[in-house]
This record gives structure tokens, C-alpha cells and sequence, in this order.
């Protein structure tokens, strides 16, 4: 079968592998009908590396698929199903994950980063990494289960309540995602600050309330002339605006960083988070918020489908690794089962 496969050093090629088998008794098959290019993916290809992968390693850790074989201990699923995968493997006997925190295990890998993925046809998972979703959910909603399950994860941090006022920093596929869930969950206002028009149009068509342009606008002016007193929760989806945060959050007022940046060194007032008791957190990856992911997607309340701007065969794989790099697509979806 042909996969997208990690050469190292920047390279990836579509290449002739052979087709997964079950080896563990607790192995499922998968056909896999969808995976996601995600951020990581763009990083992982950079020279050099924004993130580390297994050189070999078939890349897609964000996919959806059908169960067609399973080994003899497998109970969760039963052949035919469609399941979505959680990528991120935990150990279950370390330290953190014996405190009831997986996301922080000492000995996690994952599926699509260090193990093979669901760039091909075909994917080996373990069955504990499976949730069955139902049939009746558009694909393309369904394969964004996985990034889906990290923003469930960081909302349940902010104690949203019905009416706060929101600023979101970044309008890519994650920070759009948050602003679906904040919609959904009854905020008041939503303000998105985001500079590439692309991703600002986006975000309007989705329910942002103002979009601001940080080059054109004084951000933190135009946040306090429309809330009067700043916002009530401040996400950082970019991965490098802690300072900027802390701008415009209100006192009292809750601050969450979830996009990651290794480079990222900023520069803060640090008295500001005392002084103005602002709570700031930060959020990584799923925390047993599969279950709650599937339900949302089910339920249809929260459209996700809508960020998906291109799907493509995995021929295109490369192609759409590189619209992802010049910023003119959100989510891009890809068909293994087609070249």
C-alpha cells in the first residue's frame, strides 16, 4: 500500500509499505477513510524540525476509520464500527498517569508522530485508543474528533459562564475550534485578533463577533472601548502572546495558553498576575475528553465540518502540507483510499 512516510530531515514521500497486520491480541485494523493535516505536521517537516518524529514513521495522527479485523482480547469494538483514534498513548503505571493525569505521562508516544499513523489506507491501533462514533456523522466532522478533544480538554479550565466576554488570539484550525465551543457554550461577546484576512473572514463566518487586526488596531484600546473593562477570558491559540494576554484580560479575569511555540521567551510584568489576581492556566493535549468529543460531535450543536477547506487523495499529501504552510487553507483533510 502507499503511506506518507517521514524521511527525516524535512522530506516526506508517498511510498510503497506493506500492509499492516495484527500482532497483539489487543490490535484492531482500520481502514482508514479520513486524516487531518494538522500543525504538527507542518512542524515536524520544517528544517530544522519544530517537533520531533520516528524517521520511517507514517505521519496522520488525526483520523478517523472503519474497524475490518481485531485481535482475540479486542471487547470495545466489533468489526465494522466506525471509531475515532486518540493518538496520544499513555503507559498507565508512571507516575502521573497513577495520579489520574494521562496527558502528562513520563512514557507517552503516539500514533502519526512516533508510531505509524493514518496517512495509508490501513492503521494498527491499540483498541484502548478507540471510540466508536456513530455512522450517521458526516466524515469530515468526524475526522476532527482528535483536535476536537484538546479544546474539550482546555475548556472545562475556564469555567466559562453564560455571557463572559472572550478574547481568542490566533484564527487557525485550533483557535476556530474554541470559537465554536465558546459559541456553542453561550459566551457573550467573542472577539478574535487576527491578522491574515484569510483566517479573519473565517472566523466572522463562524460567529466571531469582531475581529480585530493587531497591525491596523490598538488592540487592548479597542478591547477595553468594547467591553469597558477588559475581557473576562483571554486564549492565547498561537502559542506566543503571554504578554499580550495579560493586556487584555480583565481583573480577576482568566487567562488560558494552549498553543505551543519551544521559542517563545516572553518578556511580562509579572506583578500584573498577582496584583490583578488574574488565573492563568495552560492546557496539553486530551484528558480522558474522548467520550465528551464523540458526544458533542454527535450531537451536531457544534459544526465543525465547517473548518474543513480542502479535502485531497494522499497522492496530494505534500500538497497540502504546503497550503497549509503559505496559511490559505484551515483544515485539510486526506483520503488514504484515494491517490
Amino acid at each position: 500500500m502507499l503511506a506518507g512516510v517521514f524521511e527525516g530531515e524535512g522530506k516526506l514521500s508517498i511510498k510503497e509499505v506493506p500492509e499492516p497486520k495484527i500482532t497483539e491480541p489487543d490490535d484492531v485494523l482500520l481502514k482508514v477513510e479520513f486524516a487531518g493535516i494538522c500543525g504538527t505536521d507542518v512542524h515536524i517537516l520544517e528544517v530544522p524540525p519544530g517537533h520531533p518524529a520516528t524517521p520511517g514513521a507514517i505521519l496522520g495522527h488525526e483520523y478517523v476509520g472503519i474497524v475490518v479485523d481485531k485481535g482475540h482480547n479486542v471487547k470495545t469494538v466489533d468489526i465494522g464500527d466506525r471509531v475515532v483514534v486518540d493518538p496520544n498513548l499513555t503507559c498507565g503505571i508512571c507516575r502521573y498517569c497513577r495520579r489520574g493525569l494521562p496527558n502528562m505521562c513520563e512514557n507517552f508516544t503516539t500514533l502519526g508522530i512516533y508510531l505509524n499513523g493514518g496517512f495509508a489506507p490501513y492503521n494498527v491501533a491499540p483498541s484502548k485508543a478507540l471510540y466508536k462514533i456513530s455512522r450517521d456523522v458526516p466524515l469530515e466532522r468526524s475526522a476532527l474528533a482528535e483536535p476536537l478533544s484538546c479544546v474539550v480538554n482546555a475548556m472545562r479550565k475556564l469555567n466559562l459562564q453564560v455571557g463572559d466576554n472572550v478574547v481568542l488570539i490566533g484564527a487557525g484550525p485550533m483557535g476556530l475550534l474554541f470559537l465554536l465551543m465558546i459559541k456553542a457554550q453561550g459566551a457573550g461577546r467573542i472577539i478574535v485578533i487576527e491578522p491574515a484576512p484569510f483566517r479573519a473572514k473565517i472566523a466572522k463566518e463562524l460567529g466571531a463577533d469582531i475581529v480585530l487586526n493587531p497591525k491596523e488596531v490598538n488592540t487592548k484600546e479597542a478591547i477595553v472601548d468594547i467591553t469597558e473593562l477588559g475581557a473576562d477570558i483571554v486564549i492565547d491559540a498561537v502559542g506566543n502572546q503571554f504578554a499580550t494576554t495579560l493586556d487584555l484580560a480583565r481583573r480577576g479575569g482568566t487567562v488560558l495558553l494552549f498553543g505551543m511555540n519551544e521559542n517563545a521567551l516572553p518578556q511580562i510584568k509579572q506583578i500584573t498576575i498577582p496584583r490583578y489576581e488574574l488565573k492563568i492556566f495552560g492546557s496539553y493535549i486530551s484528558w480522558f475528553s474522548f467520550p465528551q468529543t464523540v458526544a458533542i460531535l454527535e450531537s451536531g450543536n457544534v459544526p465543525v465540518e465547517k473548518l474543513v477547506t480542502h479535502k485531497l487523495p494522499l497522492g496530494k499529501l505534500q500538497e497540502g502540507i504546503d497550503i497549509m504552510k503559505r496559511g490559505e487553507g484551515i483544515k485539510i483533510l486526506i483520503n488514504p483510499q484515494e491517490t
